[in-house]
């Protein structure tokens, strides 16, 4: 089958749209008919090599569409369903089955391999070429594309596509990190380092969690204020103030209950664990270069025995959270698309440009 995808060719240079060809389904896939993908930092830090997924590739790991065609073996998808795409996991090993999928022990290969775990591609160039494929599982910067049934979250028939597919992992991301690893309740306190998509899911998770004093961290005036907007209570600006000083002041001497670190720079990562409280329990999700390594004082904070969680998709299981999320979002609990601008596919590297610039917060590109 013929389709169009981006395909990226070498670090720091457009996407190039190229016809290609998508091979049929294997017995466990579902052909997509993609309605939308968000643009998202991971794509770009591949694109740029941080992680060394195979080039040339077609990338994109946020999608949404609508089922065309089922593999032999799937049992509940069928053609016409409108799916959100999640990152792929094997369903068998230990993680998987505990509920994990996101600590799949097979999550490297899977999502960044390029391939299927035959070493197939589901992509070829006009000379015969295979392409990287299965980026996430997915590769949803193509008009069409395979996935294993297993991470296509099939969603209501009235749901708007154009705007789901960040659930898939951005949103996800951050959300998950707060709703289903830091878990503040009514009352308690968080502090978020970092206002675009990941920090501002989180954000808007601690709100509908109930948490009633969330300072939200950047250097932004821009995006702080629109933090404020969606029920940040506080905002600090790093370039400014000492964001730890801050925080403590705001939460009389003490710091935060909780905190999120979405950016992975070392040295803010090292003042999201200093902003914690006693016994606090802090998250970092922010992806960063292979070999990144942060300042983590562990003769002071031994002592204050505070918790880090490093954090992968918010740790969640995509079949039963997305769903949960569009029901929030549904509900006015969760308004994510505030976040969204939407772009068409031949300007997705524009999308790339204002996501990396910060002039958009969580571009989506639309078929």
């Amino acid at each position: 089958m013929k389709v169009n995808a981006a395909v990226a060719t070498a670090p720091k240079t457009d996407l190039e749209i190229r016809e290609l060809e998508l091979d049929a389904p294997r017995p466990d896939e579902v052909t997509v008919r993609l309605v939308a993908s968000g643009v998202c930092h991971t794509d770009a830090i591949v694109r740029d090599q941080w992680y060394p997924t195979p080039l040339p590739a077609v990338l994109g790991h946020e999608g949404s569409g609508v089922v065309e065609a089922v593999g032999a073996d799937v049992v509940d998808l069928a053609v016409g369903d409108k799916v959100v795409l999640a990152p792929a996991s094997c369903g068998v090993c230990e993680n998987c089955i505990a509920g994990h999928p996101q600590y799949c022990v097979d999550f490297y290969n899977l999502n960044f391999g390029g391939a299927r775990t035959d070493g197939s591609k589901m992509f070829t160039d006009s000379a015969g070429e295979p392409v990287s494929s299965n980026f996430f599982g997915q590769s949803s910067f193509a008009t069409r594309t395979n996935v294993r049934a297993r991470n296509a979250v099939k969603v209501d028939d009235d749901a708007p596509l154009e705007k789901l597919g960040p659930l898939g992992c951005g949103i996800m991301t951050g959300s998950g990190a707060v709703l289903n690893v830091l878990k503040p309740g009514p009352g308690e306190s968080i502090a978020i380092f970092g206002t675009g998509a990941v920090g501002l899911s989180g954000m808007m998770g601690a709100v509908a969690a109930g948490a009633t004093t969330i300072i939200m961290v950047d250097i932004v005036p821009s995006r702080l204020e629109f933090a404020k907007e969606l029920g940040a209570t506080h905002v600090v600006n790093s370039k400014e103030v000492d964001p730890v000083e801050a925080i403590r002041e705001i939460t009389g001497g003490k710091g935060v209950q909780y905190a999120l670190d979405t950016t992975g720079v070392p040295p803010v990562f090292s003042q999201m664990t200093k902003s914690l409280a006693l016994r606090g329990h802090g998250a970092l999700v922010g992806a960063a270069k292979l070999g990144t390594e942060a300042p983590f004082d562990i003769g002071t904070l031994l002592t204050s025995g505070i918790n880090v969680s490093m954090v992968v998709e918010g740790d969640a299981v995509p079949r039963e959270y997305i769903p949960k999320l569009v029901s929030m979002y549904e509900k006015g609990l969760f308004p994510f698309d505030k976040l969204v601008k939407t772009y068409a596919f031949e300007d997705i590297n524009q999308a790339f440009a204002d996501s990396e610039s910060g002039t958009t917060i969580k571009p989506v590109v639309v078929y």
